[in-house]
C-alpha cells in the first residue's frame, strides 16, 4: 500500500471538471468511479486475485463497496473478505463463482457500476432550477459525481456547486448552458454509454522490438513491418483523424471502442509501426526529444504517478486522443488541465 509520502497530489482544474482538487491518489480513485477505471487499464496484470496488493485492488474493493458486497477496509490488500465479496458478485451475475477478477468479471463491475449510478435518470420528467431540492437532482448529482464533474455532498439540493458541475458539462458536450436541469442535460448524460470491453494485447510476426542499451538507459526502438520502410507524420495525422468521433471503450484497441493507448496503438499499427500496448511502455520505448514535432507523443500525468494517458501532437497546441468523456477528439493543450499534467513529448523512432 501507498504511504502518505508516497501518495500522489493531483490538482483538478479544466474546462472538464471546474474546480480544483488537490488530494492523494487514494481520495482520487475513491472519488469518481469513471476515472478509477482508467487504474484497471494501467495494471500489469488482466488478473487480480489472492494475495494480490496494488491499485487495482484498492478501486476493486471500492466499486464492491459501493454495489453492497464488500464492507471490511478498502485497503488495497485482495484477502479472504474480498475474494469472498468478488464470489458474491459472480453467483448474481452468473459468472464462474471464482473468486478472481478476470476480465469478464471487472467489465461486469464495470457495467454494473455505471447503471447504478445512471439508471434513476430515466425517472426525471421535468425542469429543475437553481433553488429547487428532490430525488431528481439527487440523481443528477450522482451522475455529475459519477463522470467526475461533481464532488460534493449528495443532498438533492440545486445550489452553486450544483450549478456550477452542471456549467462545465454542458460546456464540455456542447450543450446550452442554462442554469437549470433539463431534458437535453438529461439525455446528455444517459446516452454517455461507451462500450466496456476487456483490454486485449495484439500480437503478431512482425511486431518486434529490439533494445539499445545507452548509458544505462534503454532505448526500444520500434520495428517496421516488412512491406513498408518509413512513415511520414503527415500520414499519422491523416490516419489519426479518421477515427475522430469512436467512442471511448476501456482495454478497446479497435474503430468499434479505443481506450487511449489503444487508439495510438492501432493509428501506428495502421502505417506499419509496432509499438507497445500501455502507455506506459510507449513512454519507456519512445525516443526523447528537445522540441516538440507534428506527429510527436505528447504524456500526461493524470490519474497516478508518470505517464498514465497520451496522444498524438497536431500542431498549434492541439493534441488528438481518445478521452473518456468525447471518444478519440482532438483538445487544445493551453486548457489548464492538460497544461497541469503535462509531462513531455516522445518520438517514435522506426529502425529501416
Amino acid at each position: 500500500m501507498l504511504t502518505s509520502g508516497q501518495l500522489q497530489h493531483i490538482v483538478k482544474h479544466s474546462m472538464a471538471y471546474g474546480y480544483l482538487l488537490s488530494q492523494p491518489f487514494s481520495f482520487y480513485v475513491d472519488a469518481y468511479p469513471l476515472h478509477q477505471n482508467e487504474v484497471f487499464e494501467q495494471t500489469d496484470s488482466n488478473l487480480l486475485t489472492y494475495g494480490q496488493h496494488n491499485e487495482a485492488v484498492r478501486v476493486l474493493q471500492q466499486k464492491l463497496n459501493y454495489l453492497s458486497y464488500y464492507t471490511k477496509d478498502i485497503d488495497g490488500t485482495f484477502g479472504l473478505y474480498t475474494e469472498h465479496a468478488l464470489k458474491q458478485f459472480q453467483k448474481e451475475q452468473s459468472l464462474k463463482p471464482n473468486g478472481q477478477a478476470n476480465q469478464e468479471t471487472i467489465v461486469a463491475i464495470i457495467k454494473t457500476e455505471r447503471n447504478r449510478y445512471l439508471a434513476p435518470l430515466k425517472t426525471i420528467d421535468r425542469t429543475y432550477t437553481i433553488g429547487e431540492t428532490g430525488d431528481g437532482i439527487k440523481s443528477i448529482q450522482r451522475a455529475l459525481y459519477y463522470f467526475g464533474y461533481y464532488k460534493d455532498s449528495i443532498d438533492g439540493i440545486f445550489g452553486p456547486k450544483t450549478n456550477e458541475a452542471l456549467y462545465y458539462f454542458q460546456v464540455d458536450h456542447d450543450l446550452d448552458v442554462k442554469q437549470e436541469i433539463n431534458h437535453q442535460v438529461v439525455t446528455a448524460l444517459t446516452e454517455k454509454q461507451e462500450e466496456v470491453k476487456p483490454p486485449s494485447v495484439k500480437t503478431t510476426k512482425n511486431q518486434e522490438t529490439t533494445q539499445q542499451t545507452t548509458n544505462d538507459q534503454t532505448i526500444h526502438v520500434a520495428q517496421k513491418k516488412a512491406e513498408q520502410e518509413t512513415y511520414q507524420s503527415d500520414q499519422l495525422i491523416t490516419t489519426a483523424k479518421q477515427y475522430v468521433g469512436t467512442s471511448y471503450a476501456w482495454g478497446g484497441t479497435s474503430p468499434s471502442g479505443f481506450d487511449c493507448s489503444g487508439y495510438i496503438n492501432y493509428v501506428f499499427n495502421e502505417l506499419g509501426v509496432s509499438i507497445p500496448r500501455t502507455v506506459s511502455d510507449i513512454w519507456n520505448s519512445a525516443q526523447p526529444i528537445e522540441q516538440l514535432s507534428i506527429g510527436d507523443l505528447v504524456f500526461f500525468e493524470t490519474y497516478k504517478k508518470g505517464p498514465s494517458h497520451m496522444g498524438i501532437y497536431l500542431g498549434n497546441h492541439n493534441f488528438i486522443h481518445a478521452s473518456e468523456s468525447k471518444g478519440v477528439s482532438i483538445a487544445s493543450m493551453d486548457i489548464d488541465y492538460w497544461q497541469q499534467r503535462y509531462l513531455g513529448a516522445k518520438r517514435i523512432v522506426v529502425e529501416k
